[in-house]
């Protein structure tokens, strides 16, 4: 069976592009029958955020993204936290090192400075000149014996030969290792994993098939293959996601706009307009994907491959996460990043409210709902749920007439 993961890291607010990323795991999970988990991966004790999980979860659960398995749930894959899984992480670093594809290093911070400095001043291009991979194991003994503190490294002058890379949405991609640090570090001196060793311990250990993350860790997949294949481990499938822009182009930011989708409840839009709106967002023609055996290092990824299959939907097309589900595909995603237009998401929240209370079911609902808000907000007074009904109709009215670029936030 097909199993996803979503990994966000609890250092604040869900924002769109990690809503945006469950979601994918979601659609792309149901598609193929499969399952998805969340996997909190806080091994970065400096970046944790208090109550972050709970926040991203009840963001989730807003959305009506429920995971599989994960935080809250019991299934065969617990522990659902990276800091729970520490000895595990350990126990794979000592494998790596028996088999020499890693080694202790025990440079200091000064130390390692220096050796930056002078081989960019050499006109070298490595970040590191192995001075500890040469330690005899009677030395390295010594080391450990009087408590020097140390790092794990990656031998990565003895990698094993692997298939290269392929990419679900960017296709056949070059081994770009020039790209990454010399030797890089795999288990931190406080015995905490580098990101790189616990995602493909925990895709491995879990048995993910399929991992969906951000374009962001492109230049790190050529390193995580070379994992796989020094730990004799099956790669799960790939696919990078490019990420969401501003209107104004620029790359997304906490600190920039309306980014958190608590902002997006606090606001009153309707779930489904904002997965709508996100889904939407890179969501391109489909083609037939076929990986290669170039490696050509010409290009950094060559264009897709194969016969067109799917024209893309028109970027305010209404769907319901089942329609959703069925339309999905990875491959129709776009290699380019998109711009998040806010017209968009007032135009499907106009649109998604206005099929709502075309039923009287729905009518129904949406009164009960606003209705409870407006009970909450004002305690002291008495408001009917019929006048409710004719609130919303009275909005529907004007809803018709008023085009989305002339809406504000159109909520119930």
């Amino acid at each position: 069976m097909a199993l996803l993961r979503f990994a966000p890291s609890p250092t604040g607010q869900l924002h769109l592009g990690g809503l945006r990323m469950a979601l994918y795991n979601h659609l792309h999970a149901k598609k193929i029958g499969g399952k998805w988990m969340m996997r909190v991966e806080d091994t970065d004790a400096t970046r944790f955020v208090p109550d972050s999980v709970d926040g991203i979860r009840k963001a989730l659960e807003w959305a009506g993204l429920e995971y599989d398995y994960g935080p809250g749930k019991s299934g065969p894959h617990a522990p659902y936290f990276q800091s729970e899984r520490l000895d595990l992480y350990r126990s794979y670093a000592t494998r790596l090192l028996d088999s020499g594809h890693a080694y202790r290093c025990f440079c200091s911070v000064d130390k390692m400075q220096e050796i930056r400095e002078r081989l960019a001043r050499s006109g070298s291009n490595k970040t590191y000149d192995k001075t500890c991979l040469h330690l005899t194991e009677e030395e390295v003994a010594r080391k450990v014996r009087a408590g020097e503190k140390s790092v794990v490294r990656l031998n990565d002058s003895n990698v094993p030969v692997r298939p290269p890379p392929f990419d679900t949405v960017f296709g056949n991609l070059k081994d770009a290792h020039a790209s990454l640090s010399t030797d890089p570090i795999l288990l931190k001196t406080d015995l905490f994993p580098t990101y790189h060793l616990a995602s493909v311990v925990d895709d491995h250990e879990m048995g993910i098939t399929h991992v969906l993350r951000g374009e962001e860790w492109l230049l790190s997949y050529p390193l995580h293959l070379d994992l796989y294949a020094c730990l004799n481990l099956k790669p799960p499938k790939f696919a990078h996601i490019p990420i969401l822009l501003n209107p104004d182009g620029t790359k997304m930011s906490k600190r920039k706009g309306d980014v958190q989708v608590i902002d997006y409840i606090r606001g009153g839009w309707e779930p489904q307009s904002v997965l709508n709106w996100l889904a939407l967002a890179g969501w391109g023609a489909e083609h037939e994907m076929t990986p290669t055996s170039d490696t050509s290092d010409s290009t950094a990824h060559q264009p897709r491959h194969g016969r067109l299959l799917q024209n893309a939907p028109d970027s305010t097309t209404l769907m319901t996460l089942p329609e959703m589900i069925e339309k999905f595909e990875l491959t129709a995603l776009t290699q380019r990043s998109s711009i998040l237009d806010p017209t968009k998401l007032e135009f499907l929240n106009k649109h998604y409210l206005m099929r709502v209370w075309s039923t009287p079911e729905g009518l129904q609902s949406l009164a009960e709902r606003a209705h409870s808000e407006v009970k909450a907000a004002f305690p002291t007074r008495y408001v009917s749920l019929s006048l409710i009904h004719r609130s919303v109709l009275v909005v529907d009215e004007a809803l018709a007439r008023t085009p989305a670029s002339s809406l504000s936030r159109t909520s119930y």
